[in-house]
């Protein structure tokens, strides 16, 4: 089976370097513009099955990047919602540095390690705890020659990929996760899935350049 693992397009919070976890922030007019490079991207590949988080900015990407004709295909799982920043929600990284110093920089250099603060704040085993079954359930009973198109966030991507890759949550600032990235994943089945492209984020950005955001 193959599965394309892609990020949601670019939001006005991402533009800013806002920490905007599960808060619903819709596609900016930029992320409206390269979820349709995505689609066109796609526009004839042969997808079986499609699936994408809640969250407006993740069901809006995986909806243009199928196009009108495949549209109704997408399912969506909440499993897959984006982690919780808690406290961080809506903050920028200057301010949530001023205020929070110690956890930012355990966030930034030891990231196994936090807890994000106040209600509904998450870590990184929490959100790989119920996106992996997500994952799992979006997977289910793909044959040989599927594909399962999977629309997510930052987060979500990056504790995934740390999994199949056989890689400690402590890594996951080890690769980069662009705007409406793709990541090929080819297997037998779940358990022997390899990462065949990551981070390709071709359809809208040139191979030198910069397609990262200041917050997650």
């Amino acid at each position: 089976m193959r599965v394309l693992l892609a990020r949601h397009g670019e939001t006005p919070w991402n533009a800013e370097g806002r920490y905007q976890g599960q808060t619903d922030i819709p596609l900016s007019a930029t992320g409206e513009q390269q979820a349709c490079k995505l689609g066109a991207r796609l526009v004839d590949v042969v997808i079986t099955r499609a699936v994408a988080s809640p969250l407006a900015r993740a069901r809006r990407t995986a909806q243009l990047a199928l196009g009108e004709t495949r549209a109704a295909m997408l399912g969506t799982d909440a499993g897959l919602l984006e982690i919780g920043h808690g406290d961080w929600e809506g903050k920028l990284a200057g301010e949530i540095a001023a205020s929070d110093g110690a956890r930012f920089a355990a966030w930034r250099h030891a990231p196994d390690t936090v807890t994000m603060p106040g209600a509904g704040g998450e870590s990184l085993q929490g959100v790989l705890d119920r996106a992996w079954p997500a994952f799992a359930d979006a997977c289910a009973g793909l044959g040989a020659d599927d594909l399962l198109l999977l629309v997510a966030h930052d987060a979500v991507n990056r504790v995934l990929l740390c999994r199949i890759l056989g890689i400690p949550l402590a890594r996951v600032w080890g690769f980069r996760q662009a705007p409406t990235t793709l990541n090929l994943l080819e297997g037998q089945d779940l358990d022997s899935l390899e990462v065949v492209r990551l981070n390709d984020c071709a359809h809208h950005t040139a191979l030198f350049g910069e397609a990262v955001h200041r917050a997650l």
